[in-house]
């Protein structure tokens, strides 16, 4: 005799994740939590016009133009000085590999107003390297080879580390069948390992780019804050907040949430590509 289940149904009845609605509601109180303040700040910039004032605030439109100019910089330089340090830590088991890895990843977790002293100890007028510099005339710190550097410091990692991920998880086995048919090295990175990472590659350029628009106490320690010159976007956000004009200092924060917002989709885009991709595979 065939037994027929009955639906709970009543008090006792549980939502679909059977947590129950207490647990629902912290969850819930905790999204609004995080999410509500980004909300109003963009939704406060768009209903008072504040983001199409700052369209004509000289000092946002520098800042803006300098922060894509030095982050599409630096992206660039993290690609060629991150990508064959990740394939080496990805690849390659030496000693002090993990002291390696550990310094990789040390920028992450610094304070920036720490990184940013760091950097200038190192480069500064007075610094390790930066006297021997200033002697043959050539001066980092307050410009914008300084503001480069500071990005790339705390945003190469979030590069490397995502690249390692990616190359480590190629399947060794087609590499090595490339390599039977005759493949040399540099053919077997080109064609197979770099496009199967692909999506880890991409995944952390993106992160590696709104880390670096995002960056602040490095910059404002090592390079300083000149409208123009050094004065990127969340210094703006500082400066104007400071020098009391609130819509400048509202815009410029809302062109910089946006902008995360955006980068954030996009690394979920391609995670959620890279899991079909699996499942394809599989």
């Amino acid at each position: 005799m065939a037994v027929r289940a009955i639906p709970r149904s009543g008090p006792a009845t549980r939502d679909a994740t059977g947590l129950g609605w207490p647990v629902d509601g912290v969850a819930i109180l905790a999204a609004l939590t995080l999410g509500l303040p980004v909300v109003v700040l963009v939704g406060r910039a768009l209903l008072d016009g504040a983001l199409v004032t700052s369209l004509g605030v000289r000092a946002v439109i520098d800042a803006l133009v300098l922060s894509l100019v030095s982050t599409t910089i630096s992206l660039v330089a993290t690609v060629l000085l991150g990508t064959p340090l990740a394939l080496l830590l990805a690849r390659r088991r030496f000693r002090g590999s993990t002291l390696v890895e550990t310094l990789v990843d040390l920028p992450i977790v610094l304070p920036p107003s720490v990184a940013g002293l760091a950097l200038l100890l190192l480069l500064g007028r007075r610094g390790l390297l930066g006297e021997p510099l200033s002697v043959l005339g050539i001066e980092i710190p307050f410009t914008l080879v300084a503001v480069i550097i500071a990005q790339t410091f705390v945003s190469a990692p979030f590069y490397i580390r995502s690249a390692r991920t990616g190359i480590a998880a190629v399947d060794h086995d087609l590499e090595d069948a490339a390599r039977v048919d005759g493949a040399s090295e540099r053919q077997l990175l080109r064609r197979i390992t770099l496009p199967l990472a692909s999506a880890s590659l991409a995944a952390g350029l993106v992160l590696t780019w709104a880390r670096a628009l995002g960056e602040f106490g490095a910059t404002i320690m090592f390079a300083g804050n000149v409208q123009g010159r050094t004065q990127t976007l969340p210094l703006v956000v500082y400066g104007e907040f400071q020098g009391g004009d609130l819509n400048a200092s509202i815009a410029a924060a809302a062109i910089l949430v946006l902008a995360a917002f955006g980068v954030l989709v996009s690394v979920r885009l391609l995670n959620a590509g890279r899991a079909l991709d699996v499942r394809a595979a599989g």
